[in-house]
């Protein structure tokens, strides 16, 4: 089964005379779109249109996981009835939009939230001039949508099944939910605009009581099992991009032993893995294969800094004469953290990770992204 990075954006399904002009003017307006045309009417479709069989059905099944977005100029009705046996959960299936055989009307009709549904009913609406029909609670008032949020800017959710149904309930029904932002991009919430109704924001999780709110909603990079238990019982979990890895290792470490140091010594210290942004070293390890595995598994941008670079940083802790003796500077992995983080100070200083019989080992430092601050909002 395609996953969401390997599926086409959009598929437009037509099977009556006005269905495809209507078809013809979405993709024009929508030129990453795939149109899909009844074989009556194939003669009068658009370009490129692709032949229809009837019924629908096996051609559904075949494409259902295929496309982001599924968009009918079909009765919902009928629609529903076709998709209903494709259907799984709201993970993975795709958006459904539909489209009255006028034009007037384009409904989300499934995936409003995590599918991107909304979205693409907008985008759909606005190029034929119909009016979008979105009937998902948080967007009918204009609140938080907890499944998605920060989506745009690169956060995942620790746990896509853990609270979220209580924390969307909480936001909509305007019971009290606090909002703990440790670290991360500040505009996840337009600036100028007060918050909901019923939210409450801080920035220090440890001011915070966590029986006073129906769910908290916590955007960090740590983990919060240990430190925090009853914090993280009540709270959905947010990761940001935020955390930068300063790294050195002995030549021809074997990769296997890195990537178990880095995710052993992140826990150790109670660091989210899914918030790693990038990893940094010296520039004489720029080809270093250990290094170079890690960073495309995790897909991680590797940065590289010269050692009259790394010397001349701000905020090492632990600077050592050895090592500047063999490479020319201080200190390679603190430095590197810090100069790509752009930050002046370590969350974690430098830390050694060998194993027995290795002969080898990994050095690891942890800076956090310095992210711009915004005024405490008030609901």
């Amino acid at each position: 089964m395609p996953v969401a990075a390997q599926r086409q954006p959009l598929a437009i399904y037509a099977i009556t005379r006005h269905g495809v002009e209507l078809a013809r003017r979405l993709g024009a307006a929508l030129p990453d779109a795939h149109t899909y045309v009844s074989d009556k009417f194939l003669a009068q479709a658009p370009p490129g249109a692709r032949p229809l069989a009837r019924p629908m059905g096996p051609a559904l099944q075949a494409n259902f996981t295929t496309y982001d977005c599924h968009v009918f100029i079909i009765s919902v009705g009928a629609v529903v009835r076709m998709i209903a046996p494709l259907l799984q959960n709201k993970k993975i299936d795709p958006a459904v939009v539909c489209v009255d055989d006028a034009g007037q009307w384009a409904i989300c009709v499934l995936s409003g939230h995590v599918g991107r549904g909304n979205a693409f009913t907008e985008r759909v609406a606005a190029a034929l001039g119909a009016q979008p029909i979105i009937t998902t609670a948080s967007d009918v008032r204009g609140t938080l949508t907890v499944d998605i949020l920060g989506r745009q800017l690169g956060w995942t959710l620790d746990d896509p099944d853990r609270n979220i149904t209580r924390g969307c309930a909480a936001v909509v029904n305007e019971a009290p939910v606090m909002f703990i932002q440790e670290t991360g991009e500040p505009d996840w919430w337009p600036a100028d605009t007060p918050l909901p109704r019923g939210i409450s924001y801080t920035r220090s999780l440890d001011a915070v009581n966590p029986d006073q709110f129906e769910i908290l909603l916590i955007v960090t990079d740590r983990d919060l099992r240990a430190t925090h238990p009853r914090h993280f019982e009540r709270a959905v979990i947010y990761r940001p991009r935020s955390l930068v890895l300063g790294l050195g290792c002995d030549k021809a470490t074997a990769p296997a032993l890195v990537e178990r140091g880095v995710r052993t010594l992140l826990q150790e210290h109670h660091l989210s893995l899914a918030c790693v942004r990038s990893a940094a070293t010296i520039d004489l390890k720029k080809d270093e294969p250990a290094l170079a595995a890690l960073c495309e598994k995790y897909r991680w941008p590797l940065q590289t800094y010269a050692a009259r670079q790394l010397d001349a940083a701000v905020g090492v802790e632990n600077p050592s004469a050895t090592v500047k003796k063999y490479v020319g500077t201080r200190t390679v992995a603190e430095a590197a953290a810090l100069l790509a983080s752009g930050s002046s100070r370590l969350l974690v200083p430098k830390q050694t990770y060998t194993e027995p019989g290795a002969g080898r080992s990994m050095t690891l430092a942890v800076a956090r992204i310095p992210f711009p601050e915004r005024e405490v909002w008030h609901a």
